[in-house]
């Protein structure tokens, strides 16, 4: 794992708790959401915590909906999800825009294999799409 400086306390012990699989592919998702937000000049700081148990991400001031990180529920295989409010219409319109590039879960979910299949291009996108979901809304 990276350096406990660079995760908050509260996260911590949560990333450390996943299997070295999921915990790569975890952490290369929790850095395209920096670097998405970095490079977004609407999206301001993300603050990073925890929501219903999993790491999870949300712009100051609030531009964007909550993305979440996690294991799947059946991580049998080492699969991660990123995981979107599923009251937003955001997983619709990834599924429109990329089609099979995706698993999906619902309206919830982009579920993975490993990290080194993910989409990273396509994903970029729906980061930057979550994370200025408000200011698309108004």
């Amino acid at each position: 794992m990276t350096s406990d400086s660079e995760f908050p306390e509260s996260v911590r012990s949560v990333y450390e708790s996943y299997d070295e699989a999921t915990l790569a592919g975890l952490l290369r998702l929790r850095a395209l959401v920096f670097e998405v937000a970095q490079n977004t000049p609407e999206v301001g700081p993300i603050n990073e915590g925890l929501k219903w148990g999993q790491p999870s991400f949300l712009t100051k001031p609030r531009t964007g909906s909550t993305i979440r990180i996690d294991a799947t529920k059946e991580n049998d295989r080492g699969r991660f999800a990123m995981y979107f409010i599923c009251t937003t219409n955001l997983v619709d319109r990834f599924r429109e825009a990329f089609g099979d590039v995706f698993h999906y879960e619902g309206n919830r979910a982009l579920i993975f294999e490993d990290v080194e299949t993910l989409p990273v291009a396509e994903l970029r996108e729906c980061i930057a799409m979550a994370l200025t979901y408000h200011l698309r809304k108004q």
